[in-house]
């Protein structure tokens, strides 16, 4: 069975191993799809928090079931799934909870061990999620989107406000779709006009601002001074995150969805003015997958231009380079198997 592994930052290597076997609570699956997402670009490129390597990547997962052992599954050999990748405790004060996503003990596929990069593989049956109606492509975008749903969940959006999304990546985007599903209009910033473009013409943003070229007083005069009553950045970019703030209006909330590995700077007076509700959006929840998969069933993402790139398993070490480059026109590449 052929997998691949990123063995230190910038080094994969295409190996071979033994097929594994469904122990008691587990289902053998087959691979169909795989994501590659900005987690596994910055695993790559060796800035990726909570990491170590060697590392099977591979966390946004399309899948076929070919064996169950466990008789309470509720899924069978020959179903197609997504694979809902956190390995959450269930015992934990967040599991008590409901908030599996940021479990103490959590365990995420592909990042804290190893992920779908492989030809088969032995997962828990509880993190498989039929999905009949959905392509493998629909399928494998799942969890990307989720992300952004369970942000746009966290900051309990509704339909009279003007919300700024600062990154036009695939986290982003999903965001901001399924903002303006809620009811918000948004207003898109990155650095990228062709990626600007892509938000208004086909995610179907509101407004869309270059952040080169006076951002905050752009925001101010299409708020009409009002402002973002809600802001999220899904860059993970330190300087961004920093500066999110000021495209907030008094009285809103600043949601931290991209993750940087280092220390955050702000300054307490700006955000006490403003009376910030500043929260961190992790991961997703199966309330969040069902969201998406509804979303995604009843047509409402686009999904064919959002996946840009798809090459065969055995070509995507010769690939993942240029999907590191936003100048090839990258949103989401995706490995067939």
């Amino acid at each position: 069975m052929k997998y691949i592994v990123c063995e230190e930052p910038g080094k994969f290597l295409l190996k071979e191993k033994a097929e594994p076997y469904a122990k008691p609570g587990e289902a053998l699956v087959r691979i169909r799809k795989v994501g590659i997402c900005g987690t596994d670009l910055h695993a790559y490129a060796g800035n990726q928090a909570f990491f170590t390597y060697p590392r099977i990547l591979g966390h946004e997962l399309a899948a076929e079931v070919l064996e169950v052992n466990d008789d309470n599954a509720g899924i069978t050999a020959g179903e197609q799934v997504i694979v809902m990748p956190y390995l959450s405790c269930g015992r934990c004060v967040a599991c008590r909870h409901g908030k599996t996503n940021c479990c103490t003990n959590l365990q995420v596929l592909g990042i804290h061990t190893d992920g779908g990069m492989q030809e088969i593989v032995s997962l828990p049956t509880h993190i498989l999620i039929p999905a009949p109606k959905l392509s493998f492509e629909e399928m494998a975008i799942v969890e990307p989107l989720a992300i952004g749903g369970h942000a746009v969940r966290r900051a309990q959006l509704s339909a009279d406000e003007t919300i700024v999304v600062i990154g036009c990546g695939p986290i982003g985007l999903g965001l901001m779709k399924l903002a303006q599903l809620a009811g918000a209009k948004v207003i898109a910033i990155d650095v990228n006009d062709e990626r600007l473009a892509y938000a208004k013409a086909k995610i179907g943003v509101d407004m869309i601002v270059n952040a080169t070229n006076e951002p905050v007083a752009e925001v101010k005069r299409l708020t009409d001074g009002d402002m973002a009553t809600a802001v999220f950045d899904a860059t993970g970019h330190k300087g961004a995150l920093e500066s999110g703030i000021n495209y907030m209006s008094h009285g809103g909330r600043y949601v931290l969805v991209g993750l940087s590995k280092g220390d955050l700077n702000f300054n307490h007076p700006a955000i006490h003015a403003k009376e910030t509700t500043l929260m961190c959006s992790r991961n997703a929840t199966f309330e969040d997958f069902r969201h998406v998969i509804n979303v995604l069933e009843t047509g409402r993402f686009p999904t064919g231009s959002f996946i840009t790139h798809q090459v065969p398993f055995t070509d995507m070490i010769s690939n993942f380079d240029s999907w590191t480059n936003p100048a090839t026109g990258v949103i989401k590449a995706m490995v067939d198997f």
